[in-house]
């Protein structure tokens, strides 16, 4: 039997997806390290200032000084903002155009302060951020074309997810689903690569044991299952109501008497109480469904803790401070479902065993209402908490969640904030040519038409197009089918321009 051997192409670019999930790896291992380290310190203090209240004096100094810090970083860098999801997709589609070094030390600094000082802040987003700027990195040292860079860009986010959350599966997914939405065979290859490679990574330093392990949990029975369409019409409302929240928040800070940078202040100020009466409620939120493994709370408990954590997360988010919403839906999601099933245990009599099913299946839920992305939610939630037992469960209550907020006229989150972002850029008269790929989807009119008979928008020249794994030279007379990948250059300028109108195009 002959053995084929290995495409040189696809060895290039696993060879790529190695070297960068090793940096990747290494860079959000400790990002996640000093996070930690940090948490730790702050977890001490809070503790030990009821009985020495005299020593919150110094540490209202220190959080002056740390939100003071933050914003100089965040200043002299707006890109560090936020999670970072956004302004990578922006890259990937030309939008905007980042300085790597200077948002990776500066990400990596003010990430490590804001998430450690205990504001409810995830590091997911940074961490992917982080991941994006070691492939651009690794994308110019290496002197790398447009797609090459947009396919290490792309890996490096990837890498950076699964660094953060021991979840490799779901970070390709996140790439995908979320971040390209279609399937391309090389980001697919170089974005799994790199996730596995800065996986290992990960558990090399912080061990096997699942992120958000919850220790053993019982299936949940077939007659339970029409409970989870009313969990998933409930997340599908809560979640919508996130997105219109976060989306409002710009407009409420601006009433600040500050400077955009220094807003920081206020989260930074409002974390020192919460901290002082609450202190195992701080950071993002995974602590407190690791302890949900262990003892669900009281109705009345989880109630008070969704408002305050649902609150805080968002003057915590609106400051613009680096640090992520991934993890604090998820723990906001884990404590919707507490509440559903410690309700159905009150006025129900369901056995309280099946409470921390809820607990999970509802993370996935909240996640795929407000991120739209069901099967990146599924996959997430299974991984970080080491159980394939829900896969079930899951997958209907993210679908109809997805479905409620759909209806609602909901958007993906983080497109929404790239909206925004792109809205305040100003106009880049760059002059760098750049291939925009442009997915064909099932039900899009592209779909057997002749190239001749679309109505392409000006400044753009369709070059060729992908076929399975072949590429396409085209003509006038090329049919587009569905599944194919459209080549289409254009330049920097406008290229942003370009990919919307032809969005509106094939819809």
């Amino acid at each position: 039997m002959k053995i084929q051997q290995l495409d040189k192409t696809r060895g290039h670019y696993i060879l790529l997806g190695t070297i960068l999930g090793i940096c990747a790896g290494i860079v959000v291992s400790l990002f996640r390290l000093g996070i930690e380290k940090l948490s730790e310190v702050v977890g001490k203090a809070y503790y030990f200032f009821p009985s020495h209240p005299q020593w919150l004096v110094l540490w209202l100094f220190i959080s002056i000084l740390c939100a003071i810090l933050v914003g100089l970083l965040v200043k002299s860098d707006p890109d560090i903002k936020g999670s970072g999801i956004p302004q990578v997709e922006g890259q990937l589609r030309d939008e905007l155009s980042t300085n790597w070094f200077s948002v990776l030390w500066k990400k990596f600094t003010g990430g490590i302060i804001s998430v450690g000082m205990g504001l409810f802040l995830g590091r997911e987003g940074p961490s992917i951020q982080l991941g994006a700027s070691v492939g651009q990195g690794l994308a110019e040292i290496t002197k790398a074309n447009s797609s090459d860079t947009k396919i290490l860009l792309s890996s490096g986010a990837s890498a950076g997810l699964a660094a953060a959350f021991n979840a490799p599966i779901a970070a390709l997914l996140f790439v995908v689903e979320e971040v390209h939405h279609n399937f391309s065979p090389l980001v697919w290859l170089t974005s799994f690569t790199s996730a596995i490679v800065a996986n290992f990574v990960s558990l090399t330093i912080f061990g096997l044991k699942p992120v958000l392990h919850m220790g053993q949990i019982q299936s949940l029975p077939l007659n339970y299952y029409g409970l989870l369409v009313l969990l998933g019409i409930l997340l599908g409302l809560l979640g919508r109501f996130y997105q219109i929240v976060l989306l409002k928040l710009a407009d409420w800070y601006r009433h600040l008497p500050l400077p955009a940078h220094f807003y920081g202040l206020l989260p930074f100020l409002l974390v020192i109480p919460i901290g002082y009466f609450w202190p195992e409620t701080l950071g993002g939120g995974n602590q407190l469904v690791v302890a949900f493994g262990q003892s669900v709370p009281p109705l009345e408990t989880l109630i008070f803790l969704f408002v305050l954590r649902f609150s805080f997360s968002m003057i915590s988010y609106g400051a613009s401070l680096p640090g992520g919403i991934f993890l604090p839906i998820l723990s906001l999601g884990a404590i919707i479902g507490g509440i559903f099933g410690m309700m159905l245990v009150t006025f129900f009599g369901m056995d309280f065993i099946y409470v921390k099913n809820f607990v999970i299946i509802a993370m996935a839920g909240y996640f795929a209402a407000i991120g739209k992305a069901p099967l990146t939610a599924i996959i997430l939630v299974t991984e970080m908490v080491g159980s394939l037992q829900h896969l079930m469960p899951l997958g209907v209550v993210a679908l109809v969640a997805y479905l409620v907020v759909d209806l609602l006229g909901g958007s993906p989150i983080y497109d929404s904030l790239l909206e925004r972002l792109v809205a305040k850029q100003d106009v880049s008269l760059q002059s760098k040519k750049v291939v925009l790929e442009f997915p064909v989807f099932a039900d899009s009119p592209l779909d057997g038409m002749a190239v001749r008979d679309i109505t392409w928008p000006e400044h753009c020249l369709l070059t060729s197009l992908s076929r399975g794994e072949q590429e396409l030279l085209i003509h006038g007379d090329t049919i587009v089918k569905m599944g194919d990948t459209l080549h289409i250059l254009t330049d920097a300028t406008h290229a942003g321009i370009v990919f919307k109108r032809i969005q509106q195009i094939s819809k």
